[in-house]
């Protein structure tokens, strides 16, 4: 078991925080990367992340911003800095004595899964499978043809607009993909019931193709 306080280099002497629980025996451990402002402290991220520690997979939470760069908006959706962020947190992880060998999955929420799917396209190594929940996809649609993990996009029924635009950049990935629609559920899933939903379906792909 590792549950404990990190901090995430991203150079110049800089780090952002974050947490990370590994649960003895874990199938790999899912980086989660939080939508525009939001943080490691997301609520719906939370609420996955421990359903996702009770199926054995670790989860790392981290913010993808320092304090002040989150203060200019421009920054909250400049998804290459976002992306860079999601690479640093991946050297981390390789780099650790402890974690090194645990499979790597990706769990991107709203431009936080633009951000995952780029970071993975440029650097596929070591990305097991990538979840997208309530994802702006269509912001990575340059990159999402070189994306080579099996990917599952997680959308809301009523959230029509990102439901169209996950639709849209299905098509143009090239790798093992799937779309799960939520029957009844928003952009935030908070209907009842809906959260419990994408925890299960994120737990089960990451099952599957993370080892």
């Amino acid at each position: 078991m590792f549950d404990d306080d990190v901090a995430i280099p991203i150079g110049a002497g800089r780090s952002l925080p974050g947490h990370c629980r590994i649960p003895a025996g874990a199938h790999g451990v899912v980086v989660f990367v939080h939508g525009s402002g939001s943080s490691r402290h997301s609520p719906r991220n939370r609420f996955v992340a421990d359903y996702l520690n009770e199926q054995s997979l670790g989860t790392l939470l981290f913010d993808l911003l320092s304090e002040d760069e989150g203060q200019r908006r421009q920054n909250v959706f400049d998804i290459d800095l976002l992306a860079d962020r999601v690479g640093n947190t991946r050297t981390w992880l390789r780099n650790h004595e402890q974690l090194s060998a645990v499979g790597v999955g990706l769990f991107g929420a709203s431009t936080g899964a633009a951000a995952a799917l780029v970071s993975a396209a440029l650097q596929p190594d070591g990305v097991g499978a990538i979840v997208s929940r309530g994802g702006r996809v269509d912001l990575a649609d340059r990159w999402l043809s070189k994306v080579l993990a099996p990917t599952l996009f997680i959308v809301g029924a009523l959230d029509d607009a990102v439901l169209e635009w996950n639709e849209q950049a299905a098509h143009l990935l090239r790798c093992e993909h799937r779309i799960d629609v939520v029957p009844g559920a928003s952009h935030l899933f908070e209907e009842t019931g809906a959260l419990e939903t994408v925890a299960d379906l994120a737990a089960t792909w990451f099952v599957d193709h993370l080892h």
